[in-house]
């Protein structure tokens, strides 16, 4: 009996001990990334349309500083890989549409542009900062989360967004 019970302490033990350590895992690869439907500069942004492609989400606004760099990369980044299968929706969390209109004056966007006035898509992606990105991959889960932008970034986002494309 004592042996018995030994032998199912182990063995729930090891159990327990695989799980722990696999959890993360298991985690990670169930995170999809939040569905969402949009008002957008070209009509409703719908990220279920986009099923099938490696999706680059960003949330930006008008006053965000760090967010004027961040442009002319995903306009970069968009048109080198949109031909495999890569889009960048970038969502501002602007309140007033004329800021982000003046903002895209500016800063052109050669990809989808939304508008999460509310901040309800941010909220449901858990946004701490300005800017976040979120890399995702064809089967709707995030890989990737990216806080802030800077330019040491860009070659490590480049490197994942091939592999993503290459799968």
């Amino acid at each position: 009996m004592f042996k018995r019970a030994v032998s199912t302490t182990i063995i729930f033990s090891i159990f327990s001990l695989l799980f722990l350590m696999l959890h993360p895992l298991i985690a990670a690869a169930d995170d999809k990334a939040p569905r969402f439907r949009l008002p957008g500069t070209t009509g409703v942004v719908d990220l279920a349309d986009f099923r099938g492609k490696v999706v680059y989400v960003d949330f930006w606004a008008s006053w965000c500083l760090p967010c004027r760099k961040s442009f002319p990369w995903m306009n970069m980044v968009q048109a080198r890989y949109k031909e495999k299968g890569f889009e960048v929706i970038a969502i501002t969390l602007d309140e007033s549409p004329e800021d982000a209109t003046a903002f895209l004056r500016k800063y052109p966007a050669a990809f989808t542009i939304a508008f999460d006035r509310k901040g309800k898509v941010a909220e449901a992606y858990g946004l701490k900062v300005m800017p976040t990105s979120y890399l995702i991959d064809k089967n709707g889960h995030i890989v990737e989360t990216i806080e802030g932008f800077n330019k040491t970034q860009k070659f490590k986002l480049e490197t994942a967004i091939e592999e993503l494309l290459a799968k």
